[in-house]
């Protein structure tokens, strides 16, 4: 009996400590974990069509769609809101996804009506990566497609790439480090971020670029396990919340920070999202 009764509260804490969903990564000590891209979408069906083509799954949460991958949901209605201009240009210059066969992945999207951009060009001269592609939604944010061989799923949640001027990139990884409790590490001797479903990276750019807020992907956000218990983190460290907590229009408890050079982040403690929607 005694057994039992452990077993059980060992299982109830493991429910307790898990996300709302099994989609996104496990919370780590701060208590966070990456949660959704926010896009204020000016043609919700054409998003939808485009997500659900490369592989997400759709649920309509409180009757709003949200597109779910391993490791990251995706929002597509702002209230009223719809967002002007691309991620090009702002702080968030893109976003990216991992799959783990960038030719198969592409070759059958592009059957479903995805546009797919070529990989960078290779030094040599020699043709573009195959292991890279690019792909834009219709209001112009920009995803990397990477590849992972490795990986048990055809596609995944991958990174956010900031580019920010050269000498607050230090700042920059520090900051989401502590206030995140991420890991600062490199990647191809670049500073990254790396965050439980996500790696945060930096690029140098040669001036300071615009905010995220109002344009395309307004803000992305970040999970939390004990909402209150997080706004006391961020208090603790200075950050002011850009609103007081409340609820969202699925009823999520949120609220929003800025950080220091212009990325809405929204933190969300998320309700289950009920069943997925059948789309085909």
């Amino acid at each position: 009996m005694k057994r039992h009764l452990l077993v059980a509260l060992a299982i109830a804490a493991t429910l307790v400590a898990a996300p709302a969903s099994a989609q996104l990564a496990p919370y780590n000590a701060a208590g966070a974990t990456m949660g959704h891209w926010h896009i204020a979408s000016k043609d919700v069906e054409a998003n939808k069509k485009l997500f659900v083509a490369m592989g997400g799954k759709l649920y309509m949460p409180g009757g709003q769609p949200l597109i779910a991958f391993p490791g990251l949901y995706i929002s597509l209605i702002l209230g009223d809101e719809k967002g002007e201009g691309g991620t090009v240009g702002s702080v968030v210059n893109h976003v990216g996804f991992y799959v783990d066969d960038v030719q198969k992945r592409t070759a059958e999207w592009k059957k479903a009506g995805v546009k797919v951009l070529p990989g960078n060009p290779l030094p040599n001269g020699g043709g573009n990566r195959l292991d890279q592609a690019f792909v834009e939604t219709p209001d112009g944010v920009r995803m990397e497609i990477q590849e992972d061989k490795t990986q048990k799923v055809p596609i995944r949640n991958g990174h956010v790439h900031f580019f920010l001027p050269k000498d607050e990139i230090p700042k920059a990884v520090a900051w989401y480090a502590k206030v995140f409790g991420g890991q600062a590490t490199t990647r191809n001797d670049a500073p990254v971020v790396d965050l439980p479903g996500v790696q945060l990276r930096f690029n140098a750019a040669d001036k300071a670029q615009a905010p995220t807020r109002h344009r395309a992907l307004d803000h992305f956000g970040f999970d939390v396990g004990d909402h209150p218990a997080f706004v006391k983190r961020l208090e603790s460290q200075g950050i002011k919340l850009d609103q007081p907590v409340g609820k969202g229009a699925t009823g999520n408890t949120i609220t929003y920070i800025t950080d220091p050079w212009g990325t809405r982040i929204e933190i969300v403690q998320r309700l289950p999202v009920g069943p997925a929607v059948q789309t085909q």
